[in-house]
């Protein structure tokens, strides 16, 4: 029998990628070190202090955690060199770590040493290619200012991607988030802030290769980190107040859903028959949508409006629900429900479209239907469907307010009024559609427990921001 090898797990993959990787970069920063990266001494030291101090102010974002020791590591890389630049990433991974005690957590503490030693290091040998040494040694060949500018650029973004890619890893393995999912919700919205501190950092090194002129640098630090911090949690901000407004939203989504929900299930005990049959206008509308190759969004829309065409009849006296036949009197009343049930769904959020089709589904193809008596292609395309579905479901149904005829009879009624009640061509759609597969399609196949579900998931669907 062959032995039983233990697999290792993602993160325990990860942790050996993190170490080798910081043994990689401990390794770099030792070969590629020369004594000149190191003076003056002063400049290391102030940006070593300020880069320890600078991760005292962190910023979140998306759950990721931004600090401003950033622009002081890319100066670090192009005034001194890869080896103090990863130095000094690793000092403000120490101060950060004694401050928040991450060495307790061996995949954090591996990755934040990692990342804060890989992409100093990486920066400051693209520095070195591009400049050849440091800014302090490069005094007597003078460097132009655009290519100071150009370097600073070129390293602060091949660093930022570099140490985005490496976080990026670290959520992908113990949150499972994608690499897509944070590039768009944590990359793109921090760019902005990110450029403007980059060109700052940018002057800083202009000013330091230009006017030899210590002070400034501790000077720049300062603004540097200032307008960052700044920038970024204006960011923090306004990404929160945008998190409040879409949690409200769906807040305010849920009630609606509510509200809709009471009103359909008042409707239904008041009057089990138009809930079934509102149910069942909603299964053939999204059916026929679907025959006539419409978008998903118009296949929910024509079933949200089937299932609330009549939601106008809550406002019917009972007298008028019950009653068997109707007067002139009552039939105006009852030619309202549309612009009642349109007037209530329309005023939610979300369903002006649904609205429309609730207002138009009693318009007739020839012009004399209500309220607005539109002609032909006047009405709108899922108003047509629901009239067709509804008037269907209407001459099969034993529920309905007259004796049921078989399918096959329906269809010959329908092509009756065909151009003058009724579209033409989607009654002839319809009949296709419920011949090829008449049990998906038989009388009174839709409960009332049904129709609710039906309707919460409709519902829902349609009331989100």
């Amino acid at each position: 029998m062959r032995p039983h090898v233990r697999r290792l797990t993602a993160v325990e993959l990860y942790i050996a990628f993190q170490v080798v990787l910081l043994a990689g970069a401990l390794a770099g920063a030792v070969l590629t070190s020369r004594a000149l990266d190191w003076h003056p001494i002063w400049v290391v030291i102030v940006l070593g202090a300020v880069a320890a101090c600078a991760e005292g102010f962190p910023v979140r974002v998306a759950h990721i955690r931004l600090v401003s020791s950033f622009s002081v590591l890319v100066l670090a890389m192009v005034m001194l060199g890869p080896a103090p630049a990863a130095a000094i990433g690793l000092l403000a991974t120490l101060a950060d770590g004694l401050r928040r005690r991450r060495w307790r957590t061996s995949l954090a503490w591996f990755e934040d040493a990692a990342t804060y030693a890989t992409f100093p290091l990486v920066g400051g040998l693209l520095a070195r290619a591009l400049i050849g040494h440091g800014l302090h040694q490069s005094l007597g060949l003078r460097p132009s200012t655009q290519d100071v500018a150009l370097t600073v650029g070129a390293v602060y973004a091949v660093a930022i991607l570099l140490n985005f890619a490496l976080v990026a890893l670290l959520y992908r393995v113990t949150e499972r988030r994608g690499l897509l999912y944070q590039t768009r919700n944590v990359l793109l919205p921090m760019l902005p802030s990110e450029a403007a501190a980059g060109v700052l950092t940018a002057l800083i090194a202009v000013a330091y290769a230009e006017l030899r002129n210590g002070g400034a640098v501790l000077v720049g630090l300062v603004v540097v980190l200032a307008v960052f911090t700044a920038l970024v949690r204006a960011l923090a901000r306004s990404e929160e107040r945008a998190d409040q407004l879409a949690a409200r939203s769906n807040q305010l989504a849920q009630l609606q859903v509510g509200v809709l929900g009471t009103l359909f299930e008042t409707l239904a005990m008041r009057d089990p028959a138009t809930a079934r049959h509102s149910a069942t206008v909603a299964r053939l509308a999204r059916a026929l949508a679907a025959e006539l190759s419409l978008s998903e969004r118009d296949q929910e829309l024509a079933a949200t409006a089937g299932l609330l065409h009549d939601i106008g009849k809550f406002a019917l006296p009972d007298r008028i629900l019950s009653a068997g036949e109707l007067s002139d009197e009552d039939l105006a009343v009852v030619r309202r429900h549309s612009q009642d049930g349109a007037r209530l769904v329309g005023r939610l959020d979300g369903y002006g479209e649904v609205a429309e089709v609730i207002l138009y589904h009693h318009e007739r193809i020839d012009g004399t239907g209500y309220p607005a008596g539109l002609i032909g292609r006047e009405i709108p395309l899922l108003a047509r469907i629901i009239a067709v579905c509804e008037t269907y479901d209407t001459l099969t149904a034993r529920d309905s307010y007259r004796s049921p005829v078989t399918p096959v009879e329906a269809f010959g009624e329908l092509r009756r009024v065909a151009g003058r009640q009724l579209d033409a061509d989607l009654i002839d759609r319809l009949t296709v559609m419920v011949q090829r597969d008449p049990a998906a399609f038989a009388v009174d196949a839709v409960t009332g427990s049904e129709a609710e579900l039906e309707f919460a998931r409709l519902a829902r669907a349609m009331a989100q921001p």
